[in-house]
Order: C-alpha cells, then sequence, then structure tokens
C-alpha cells in the first residue's frame, strides 16, 4: 500500500476507536431505572426499530417528505459505497467491474442527493433556521468525498485527491455531526428497547399509502 493507503486506513481504524468511545461515555451515565412491569418484549422492539420502523409509511415526518426520505436513503447509500472504494483503493484492491459501476453509480447519485439536500437546508426558511456551520460543513465533506469517489472509480488520476479526502472525513466523523452514523444505530436500539418494553412496539402493521 502507498502512504495514502497507510493513511485512510490508519483514520478508518482511529476514527472507528473515538466513535466505540463516544458510546462508551454514552452508556457510562447509566441507564433510566424503570419501576412499572414490562407490557412488551424489548427484543421486538429493537427488532422493529432497526427494521419496519425504517419504512416510510411507518414515520409520519417520512411520509409527509417522501422526496427527502429517497434522497437520503440515496445519499447514504452513496456515502457506504464511497467508504468501500476508499478502503478498496487503499489496500490496492479493485472490485470486479459489476461492483465497480454499482460502487460508481451508487456514489454518482448519493452526490447529487447530497447537493439537493444541501440546498434544501440552505434555502428552506424553517430548515435554515435550526442548522449551525457543522451542519453545512459536514454536508459539504461529505458530498466532495462521494463525488472524489465516483471519480476515481472512473479516472485513475482522481485516487490520490479521493484518497485525501478520505482521510479528512474519517478525521472528521468523530468531532462532527457526522458521528450519527454510529450513534443513529444506538438510539434507535435504545427508543426500540424502551418503547419494546412498554408495548407500544411493534405497533399494528399500516399499509403503505397510495401516491
Amino acid at each position: 500500500m502507498s502512504i495514502l493507503g497507510y493513511g485512510v486506513f490508519a483514520s478508518f481504524v482511529l476514527s472507528l476507536i473515538l466513535l466505540t468511545a463516544q458510546v462508551l461515555r454514552a452508556r457510562s451515565f447509566g441507564r433510566r431505572l424503570l419501576y412499572s412491569l414490562p407490557e412488551g418484549d424489548p427484543r421486538k422492539g429493537v427488532s422493529y426499530a432497526l427494521g419496519r420502523g425504517m419504512m416510510p409509511w411507518e414515520k409520519e415526518s417520512a411520509a409527509k417528505h417522501l422526496p427527502t426520505y429517497l434522497g437520503g436513503v440515496l445519499y447514504h447509500a452513496g456515502v457506504f459505497a464511497a467508504v468501500v472504494l476508499a478502503l478498496c483503493l487503499a489496500a490496492g484492491l479493485r472490485p470486479p467491474p459489476a461492483g465497480l459501476r454499482l460502487l460508481r453509480d451508487l456514489a454518482a447519485a448519493g452526490f447529487l442527493a447530497g447537493i439537493g439536500l444541501l440546498f434544501k437546508r440552505a434555502v428552506k426558511p424553517g430548515m435554515r433556521h435550526i442548522s449551525c456551520p457543522d451542519d453545512y460543513l459536514a454536508n459539504i465533506l461529505v458530498d466532495f468525498f462521494v463525488l472524489a469517489g465516483f471519480l476515481s472509480a472512473s479516472f485513475a488520476a482522481a485516487a490520490p485527491p479521493f484518497l485525501i479526502l478520505s482521510i479528512a472525513t474519517f478525521l472528521y466523523m468523530p468531532l462532527g455531526k457526522i458521528r450519527h452514523c454510529f450513534f443513529f444505530f444506538y438510539s434507535r436500539i435504545l427508543f426500540g428497547a424502551y418503547f419494546g418494553r412498554r408495548g407500544v412496539l411493534p405497533g399494528k402493521r399500516r399499509a403503505p399509502r397510495e401516491a
């Protein structure tokens, strides 16, 4: 591997360590004591929160803003594709042609979705009012990271800038709002366990709304 390749893996591992430490620190605050008798199964609540509960028809906010929901799905798929491309490139591995095309297409779609979400945040008064500088910085950094991943899958000359952006993105993850990549799952587990114990989750199945 090249020096940049080692840098990518070092920053990736460091980011994972710091994110894990932050989750463990959050857990160190202790559990809330629950005195009522359980009415349901926490495991079913967690299963719902990480599965069916992620569907748009199960979330009122997503159902009412379906384009934003779909844009978020594409955005995160593009980020995942860029991470895979970065690790493969850093290790000197090249995915098979079909896999490379899939990762490249996901990165392209993710970049366009990210730009769209950034534009919405900037122009919509309600979102702009509650946004902080980190919201924009994190979005812009990740957008460039995903775009560089797409370019690196198409042009060999784009590989070094992509690896540099990968290092910057991985190092920034524990410092800014990108850390939600870890805390999202942790919070969903806590949410599902609590409301599963109360018997609120999983609720009755909802049929998808017709467009």
